[in-house]
Parts: C-alpha cells; sequence; structure tokens
C-alpha cells in the first residue's frame, strides 16, 4: 500500500494525532488550538474537517509573520532551513506541537 502524502491527508486524520501527541504529555486541547491559532488564524471549531492537509494551510485566514522566528530541528531537519513553503509552514506546526508537548509554556511557544 502507497504511503499517503501528508499534504493530502485530511485535517481529520492530522488533528487527533497532534491532539494526541499533547495530552500524553498533559497539556490541553485549549493550548494545542491557540497554538493553531496564533500560527494560522484559525478557529478550530470552525475548520472544515475534511479538508486536505495542503488546503488547510493554503486557505489559512492569517499566517502569522512572526512564524519565521520558529527555529529548531523537527524529525532531523532544521525548519528554517525547508525550502518548500507548504512543508516548512506543516514543520512550524509540529515545532509548535513539539514544544508544548515537552512542557514550554504556551506564552513562549508563541513567541
Amino acid at each position: 500500500m502507497a504511503r499517503q502524502s501528508i499534504f493530502d491527508m485530511k485535517v481529520s486524520k492530522v488533528y487527533p494525532l497532534l491532539l494526541q501527541k499533547v495530552e500524553r504529555k498533559g497539556r490541553s486541547k485549549e493550548e494545542l488550538d491557540a497554538a493553531i491559532q496564533w500560527l494560522t488564524g484559525y478557529d478550530m471549531n470552525q475548520v472544515d474537517q475534511e479538508m486536505t492537509y495542503r488546503d488547510f494551510f493554503k486557505q489559512a485566514p492569517a499566517m502569522n509573520p512572526r512564524a519565521a522566528l520558529i527555529k529548531g530541528k523537527v524529525c532531523g531537519v532544521q525548519v528554517e532551513a525547508i525550502e518548500d513553503p507548504m512543508m516548512q509552514k506543516i514543520r512550524w506546526l509540529d515545532k509548535l506541537v513539539d514544544e508544548l508537548a515537552k512542557g514550554r509554556p504556551l506564552e513562549k511557544v508563541l513567541r
């Protein structure tokens, strides 16, 4: 069976995985939603869960201009060095989720 690209996955499949990761570390859905809203401008209560992850980022109401301050490694790759703009946005969110899961205060995660 071929692996599905992250770009083509539905938000309904990815979001629960992100939530599971932060909740396993004692963080809340509200904190995850705040990080997503800070980065993309989305209110997760109003997001079309059947949208692809690509469209989720492409149609983001307001990508935060401070997102470029997100630095560090995700899956062994420096997020600031990722050349594909769409993949970089995805990895920015991954980095925020990683920081939440590691116990970093929300105020610092949101830069």
